[in-house]
């Protein structure tokens, strides 16, 4: 069975609650309780192994190495890489500025031939579809 890495925001973001009810396909989790070396190099070889490569990004991300990661897949790794940002995570939103640099994102990402989805939804449908 096909597997997806799900990548992108962490710091209290709910998105992967969401989306792993909505999948048909096996999903590694990368967010831990505790990071330590042998939890990033398990993160890193999923990264590899994973058939796909999910960013979802989230007002409440808090730093920039998803974006580094999923710009980095998709140079490196385009037909298993997805990148989605969501414009809202509970009360958070982003800022047009921020909405504005995400598309630019999106459109790195695509450039690089790999898929941008705009909603959970639209990532599980595409995460489901049957070969």
């Amino acid at each position: 069975m096909k597997k997806v890495f799900l990548g992108g925001t962490c710091n209290g973001s709910k998105w992967r609650e969401s989306l792993i009810p909505l999948l048909e396909i096996n999903y590694f989790d990368p967010v831990v309780d505790e990071w330590t070396d042998a939890v990033q190099e398990e993160e890193k070889h999923q990264r590899e192994v994973c058939d796909y490569c999910l960013y979802v990004i989230t007002p409440k991300m808090e730093g920039a190495y998803s974006i580094a990661e999923v710009v980095d897949d998709s140079n490196k790794r385009p037909e298993k890489t997805i990148f989605c940002f969501l414009e809202k995570d509970e009360e958070t939103s982003f800022s047009d500025y921020q909405i504005i640099s995400l598309q630019a994102v999106a459109g790195l990402v695509k450039e690089n031939k790999a898929k941008v989805c705009h909603s959970l939804r639209e990532v599980a449908n595409l995460l489901n579809r049957k070969p």
